[in-house]
C-alpha cells in the first residue's frame, strides 16, 4: 500500500526551491526558511510566484514526487511529472471504457450517487451537531430530496441523465448550504456557488480546497497507472483532468465541504482574513491560507475505516484506494467500481 507521505506547500511569494543534497530547500529573499528530506514527501504545491531550480524538479520526477503550480488564489496551472511507467493495458481498458457510452455510464452512476449520499451525510451531520441552528426544516427537507437522488441515479442507465440528477442534487444541496454556517454568518453570507473567480469568502475557500483535492487526485490517478486525463463522467477537453475529477466527486463534500465549515463554525478564519481583488472576486489572505492548509494536511491525518475493504486507513489514503479499486474493475477483479460512501 502507499505510504502516506507529505505535501509540501509553498505560499510564501517569492520563494525559490532548489535541490540541497537529498533534501529540498525554501529559501525566500536569500534566507533558509526550510530544509526537508525529499523521501519524506508525496508532492510539492507552489502557489503564486513562487520558483524552482530545475535539478529539484528533475530530483523530483526521478523519485515520483508529483509538482503541481497552481496561482495565488488555488487555480490549476501546470503539472511537473516524471516517467509514467504504469500499465499500458490497463491504460487501453480505460480508454475503452471511456469510448463506450454503457461502461462510462455505469462508473459515473456509482460516483455520483457516492457524491450525492456523502452531501445528505453532510446535510444530516450538521443538523445533529447543530440542532439549535435556524433552517432545520429546509436541511431536512434537502436531505430527503438527496435521498430521492441517489435512488433515481441508481436506477439510470443514461450518461446525461446521470449528470443532470447530479446537477440538480448540487442545487438542493448549496441551495442550503448557508444554514449550514451557524457562526459569523454576516462575513460569511453564501448564497450559492460561484467561482472563477469566487465572489464571497465561502466559495474562495471551497475553490482553494478544490484545488488541493484536485491536486491529490491526479497524484492517484498516476501511482495508480490511470491516465487523469481521461474520466468517464467528466468527458475530454484539452487541458482537462477527467478521472481526477471524476474521483474528487466523492470527496468534495465530506472532504472539503466539512472542512471549511468545520473552519467557520469553530472561528478558525474570519471575514476578515478575505479580501476583494481588483477584478472583483474575493481571496484569502496569507495568514488564512496558512490556516486551511494546515487543516487540511491535520485531516487528512485523522484514521477511518474504509467502508468497502473494511480496514483502518488515514483520510489522506482514501483517494489513492479509490484509485486502485477503479483500476482493479477495470481489469476485470471487480465487477463494478466500489465508490466511497461517507458513513
Amino acid at each position: 500500500m502507499k505510504r502516506h507521505l507529505n505535501t509540501l506547500f509553498v505560499t510564501t511569494q517569492g520563494a525559490y526551491l532548489s535541490q540541497y543534497g537529498e533534501a529540498v530547500q525554501v529559501k525566500v529573499e536569500e534566507e533558509t526558511k526550510l530544509q526537508l528530506p525529499l523521501h519524506t514527501l508525496g508532492g510539492i504545491v507552489c502557489f503564486g510566484r513562487v520558483s524552482m531550480s530545475p535539478w529539484l524538479m528533475g530530483k523530483c520526477a526521478e523519485q515520483g514526487i508529483a509538482i503541481s503550480f497552481l496561482s495565488e488564489q488555488g487555480k490549476f496551472l501546470a503539472r511537473v511529472l516524471g516517467f509514467t511507467a504504469g500499465n499500458v493495458l490497463l491504460r487501453r481498458e480505460q480508454y475503452r471504457r471511456a469510448d463506450d457510452g454503457g461502461c462510462s455510464a455505469a462508473i459515473a452512476r456509482n460516483i455520483v450517487a457516492a457524491k450525492i449520499a456523502n452531501a445528505r451525510t453532510v446535510l444530516l451531520r450538521s443538523a445533529r451537531d447543530y440542532p439549535e441552528a435556524g433552517g432545520r426544516v429546509e436541511v431536512e427537507a434537502a436531505a430527503a430530496r438527496l435521498a430521492y437522488s441517489v435512488q433515481q441515479v441508481q436506477r439510470s442507465g443514461d450518461l446525461d441523465l446521470v449528470r443532470g440528477i447530479e446537477g440538480e442534487s448540487a442545487n438542493a444541496y448549496f441551495g442550503v448550504f448557508n444554514h449550514l454556517i451557524t457562526v459569523q454568518r454576516d462575513g460569511f453570507a453564501f448564497t450559492g456557488r460561484n467561482r472563477r473567480p469566487p465572489l464571497d469568502p465561502v466559495n474562495a475557500m471551497l475553490s482553494f480546497l478544490y484545488a488541493m483535492l484536485g491536486h491529490d487526485a491526479r497524484a492517484a490517478c498516476e501511482a495508480a497507472g490511470l491516465d487523469a486525463q481521461v474520466g468517464f463522467l467528466h468527458r475530454d477537453r484539452p487541458g482537462r483532468p477527467g478521472l481526477a475529477l471524476d474521483l474528487m466527486e466523492e470527496f468534495r463534500p465530506f472532504l472539503a465541504d466539512r472542512l471549511a465549515l468545520n473552519l467557520i463554525n469553530r472561528h478558525q478564519v474570519r471575514p476578515d482574513g478575505f479580501r476583494r481583488t481588483e477584478t472583483g472576486g474575493i481571496e484569502m489572505d496569507d495568514v488564512t491560507r496558512k490556516a486551511v492548509i494546515v487543516a487540511y494536511q491535520k485531516r487528512k491525518q485523522d484514521t477511518i475505516t474504509h467502508p468497502f475493504l473494511g480496514e483502518e486507513t488515514t483520510v489522506g489514503l482514501l483517494i489513492h484506494l479509490q484509485a486502485r479499486l477503479l483500476a482493479r474493475h477495470l481489469r476485470g477483479d471487480l465487477d463494478a467500481y466500489p465508490p466511497f460512501v461517507w458513513k
